[in-house]
C-alpha cells in the first residue's frame, strides 16, 4: 500500500507540474488568429495605457482578405482582434511586410510591400478607420529586392529611414538607410551592407523585421521557413547602430551577433519596441497554417 499510494503521489505531482508548465507556455505566446490570411508581418503600437494597443499589417493579396487590423492586449488576457477596413478609392495593396509608426506625428504610420511600395496612412483608433494619405516608392529599388523591413526614428534631429531586403539561405540580406523628407515622401539613400544571421540556419530569412531605438540601437528579427506548416525559427538580434558623423548617416555593425531571444516554434516576421515597466521588445508572427500569436520578450508574464 505505501507504494502505490507513493505512486498515486508522484502521479498527481507530475500532472500538476505538467499542468502548470503548459499554463505558463500558454501565457508566454498568446494567439492572435487562426490561418493562413491573420499571419502578422509588421506592427507598431498606438498608444501604451491600461491596453497596449498595436496597428498590424497582413501580407494578403486577395481581395477578400484584410490588409490591417488593430490588436488590443489587456493584463492577461487574450489579445482582441479588430480588422480594418482599406479605403475604397486607393487600390488594395499586394504583400504588405512591414510597418512603422512615424515619429513625433501621432497616429502616422507607413506601411510598406514587398516589392518597395510604401503607404502614408492616418488612423482614426476610435473609429477603426484608417486613410492613406500617400503612395511612394523606396529609393534605388533593383530587380530581386523582396523587402520585409522598415522603421523611421528621429535620430540626432535628423528623420532616419532603415529597411531590409530579408535574403535568404546563403544570400545575405540588405539593411539600407537614409534620410527620410516628410514634406516630399522622399528617401535619400546613404548607404546599404550585406548581413547573414547564425541561427536559424537552412531556409532563413536574415531579416524578417526591423526597428530602430531613439539612440540609433537597430534591432532585427530573423526566421527559418520551412513551409506553411512548419517547423519554424526566429530570433531577435541587434544588428548595428546607426549615427550622425557630421553631415553623414553612419552605419557600425555588431561584427558578433546574439540572439537575444530565440524560438524554436514560430516564424517571427513583426516587432515593436515598447518602453516602460509593462514594455519589452514585442513580437509578432506568421506562422502560415497555424496563423499568429506575439510575444513579450523580457515583459512580464
Amino acid at each position: 500500500m505505501p507504494r502505490f499510494f507513493k505512486l498515486i503521489i508522484n502521479i498527481v505531482v507530475l500532472s500538476a507540474l505538467l499542468l502548470i508548465s503548459v499554463q505558463v507556455w500558454a501565457q508566454d505566446w498568446r494567439p492572435v488568429r487562426g490561418g493562413i490570411p491573420f499571419g502578422i508581418s509588421g506592427m507598431a503600437l498606438i498608444q501604451q495605457s491600461n491596453t497596449l494597443d498595436f496597428l498590424i499589417v497582413h501580407d494578403n493579396k486577395q481581395k477578400n482578405q484584410s490588409r490591417l487590423a488593430i490588436i488590443s492586449i489587456k493584463g492577461k488576457k487574450q489579445p482582441e482582434y479588430f480588422p480594418l477596413n482599406w479605403p475604397d478609392n486607393i487600390e488594395l495593396p499586394i504583400d504588405l511586410e512591414a510597418l512603422t509608426s512615424v515619429p513625433k506625428k501621432k497616429l502616422s504610420f507607413i506601411a510598406l510591400s514587398s516589392s518597395g511600395k510604401a503607404y502614408y496612412i492616418s488612423l482614426n483608433p476610435a473609429n477603426k478607420t484608417i486613410l492613406v494619405l500617400k503612395e511612394f516608392n523606396l529609393p534605388e529599388i533593383i530587380q530581386g529586392n523582396n523587402f520585409e523591413a522598415f522603421g523611421l526614428q528621429n535620430i540626432d534631429g535628423k528623420l532616419v529611414a532603415i529597411w531590409g531586403h530579408r535574403g535568404e539561405g546563403e544570400q545575405p540580406a540588405t539593411i539600407f538607410w537614409g534620410t527620410f523628407d516628410l514634406a516630399k515622401y522622399q528617401i535619400t539613400l546613404a548607404g546599404s551592407t550585406n548581413l547573414k544571421v547564425p541561427f536559424p540556419s537552412g531556409k532563413v530569412r536574415h531579416i524578417s523585421d526591423i526597428k530602430v531605438d531613439p539612440v540609433g540601437i537597430v534591432y532585427i528579427t530573423s526566421a527559418n521557413d520551412a513551409g506553411d506548416d512548419g517547423p519554424f525559427q526566429s530570433a531577435v538580434y541587434v544588428a548595428g547602430y546607426l549615427g550622425l558623423r557630421g553631415n553623414t548617416i553612419a552605419w557600425r555593425q555588431n561584427p558578433q551577433l546574439v540572439p537575444l531571444y530565440r524560438s524554436d516554434y514560430h516564424k517571427i516576421e513583426a516587432m515593436e519596441l515598447v518602453p516602460g515597466a509593462e514594455g519589452g521588445v514585442i513580437v509578432g508572427t506568421d506562422d502560415e497554417n497555424l496563423g499568429s500569436y506575439i510575444y513579450i520578450v523580457g515583459g512580464s508574464s
